[in-house]
């Protein structure tokens, strides 16, 4: 049984209710609860623990076990992208936004060098 195509009005209000509120309430519950937080705190310190360990979980399944079109990546391409971003990181004043592009930059130009 077919139904009625989806307008975009009802593909935009699910992709709200499903994807951007359940994630909204959290970070302001994050927000409430971390006014009362002091920067040198112990839980502080906690929650900036974990949320370093779950970044680094992140990037090392990244490289070490990529789904989709990363899968086809070398490795070595993978953890020089990694490195290039780090010294990029480095060299730009400690710039996320610079390490970030300076990595994403070497990978796209080593793939499309390989091919």
């Amino acid at each position: 049984m077919t139904g009625a195509p989806m307008t975009e009005g009802a593909a935009l209000l699910i992709v709200l209710l499903a994807g951007f509120l359940p994630t909204e309430i959290w970070r302001s519950l994050a927000i409430l609860a971390g006014r009362r937080l002091e920067e040198g705190s112990p839980v502080f310190h906690w929650v900036k623990a974990v949320a370093t360990a779950l970044l680094a979980a992140v990037v090392a399944r990244l490289l070490f076990a990529p789904a989709g079109a990363l899968a086809a990546v070398p490795l070595l391409l993978r953890l020089g992208a990694v490195v290039g971003g780090v010294a990029g990181f480095l060299a730009l004043r400690r710039s996320v936004f610079g390490g970030v592009l300076v990595g994403e930059l070497l990978l796209v130009a080593g793939i499309l060098l390989s091919h």
